[in-house]
């Protein structure tokens, strides 16, 4: 697996998410109120909805923070009108970058990201210009500690896993964007150890990136992450594992 997931996937584990956790609140809470306000407040009829409110749970946010978010996306409380927003470009070494945001105001952020993107080697480009480059998919990184390969491929092929990989030392199980809340529930039910999940943006192609290029790379993707409306960034690089475990600190 390349490309921007497997670098999540090790900043989960190493715990350099929790050093992010005020950013990991918002994106939480306007993920809620945007899903509410798309698919309204109620979880079991919503899966965005499901999946922001377990990822809220994963990540300890109050319970009376997620109940006004909904309420402010359903309209029962007043709230920022949140739209969402994808800007499209390439990174420095031309790698593709995606970005998903949540925003208030169109114009202040597609500014500001744009300046990001001139500052840090790349170009922010027209819609469409990279998205034919990515799929959407369920995305599913397991706890390679917590069982055996053998264990991993019988929960697979039980679960009906879309995909697999065992590469880097971790476990990864892909799906169809339809699938994933089934699975979500058979790996939840089974207690497996997840480290990571999410409907990702999986790079159909890959560019590779090395040394100092990947790094800066790296940075730029980690700028792009920081911006207070974005919510996701999605790149097709591929970096050796060994940078990226070092680079993750």
């Amino acid at each position: 697996m390349a490309g921007h997931s497997k670098w999540a996937n090790i900043q989960h584990r190493k715990g350099r998410v929790d050093a992010k956790r005020g950013k990991v609140f918002t994106r939480i809470i306007k993920e809620i109120t945007v899903a509410a306000r798309l698919g309204g407040g109620d979880a079991s009829a919503n899966p965005r909805l499901r999946t922001a409110l377990s990822d809220a749970k994963a990540n300890n946010v109050p319970k009376d923070t997620i109940a006004r978010a909904i309420k402010k996306g359903t309209g029962e409380l007043e709230g920022e009108a949140y739209e969402e927003v994808v800007y499209e470009g390439y990174g420095p070494s031309g790698v593709a970058i995606l970005v998903e945001g949540v925003t208030d105001n169109k114009n202040r952020t597609v500014s500001e990201v744009r300046h990001l993107f001139s500052r840090g080697g790349g170009n922010l480009g027209e819609n469409g210009c990279v998205a034919w480059m990515f799929e959407r998919r369920g995305h599913f990184a397991v706890d390679a500690e917590s069982l055996s390969e053998e264990d991993f491929f019988d929960l697979a092929l039980e679960i009906g896993a879309d995909d697999l990989s065992t590469e880097g030392g971790s476990y990864e199980i892909f799906t169809a964007p339809e699938d994933f809340h089934r699975i979500q529930d058979e790996l939840e039910g089974r207690e497996v150890a997840l480290v990571h999940k999410e409907l990702a943006m999986v790079p159909t192609s890959t560019v590779p990136v090395e040394d100092e290029q990947a790094r800066q790379v790296l940075r730029f993707v980690e700028t792009l992450e920081d911006h207070d409306d974005v919510q996701n960034v999605w790149a097709n690089f591929d970096i050796d594992d060994a940078l990226l475990e070092t680079e993750a600190g």
